[in-house]
């Protein structure tokens, strides 16, 4: 499973919107999240409406093109649009931000190389 860093802008402000619409997120989209693969799907938002968004999947492209094609997602997404800034709906206005370190696999690395615990 890879892990992914995803960065997005919300308008600022709609940021009280967005939290609120994200406080009871529709079931059938959680679901659909699941079962193409998101796992430990979080979103962090600051004030300024830098949206952060952190995803374990095997393969981003495929679990975001499954839930693309499902009729819930359709309807998310129209109703996140009007609160992101930018163009374009919001699932596709993501950037992927390379992951650079990360402490558990390091650790792994190191104990399998004989370090200490």
């Amino acid at each position: 499973m890879t892990r992914y860093c995803l960065v997005g802008r919300v308008d600022p402000e709609r940021l009280e919107d967005y939290r609120e619409a994200h406080r009871a997120v529709w079931p059938q989209l959680l679901e659909a999240l699941r079962d193409a693969g998101w796992r430990n799907y979080s979103l962090f938002l600051r004030d300024d409406g830098m949206l952060i968004g952190y995803a374990e999947v095997d393969d981003l492209a495929e679990a975001q093109a499954r839930v693309a094609a499902t009729e819930v997602n359709t309807r998310w997404q129209a109703a996140m649009a009007e609160l992101f800034a930018g163009e374009g709906a919001p699932d596709e206005a993501w950037d992927v931000v390379p992951e650079v370190f990360h402490l558990e696999d390091q650790l792994r690395a190191y104990e399998s190389a004989g370090g200490a615990r």
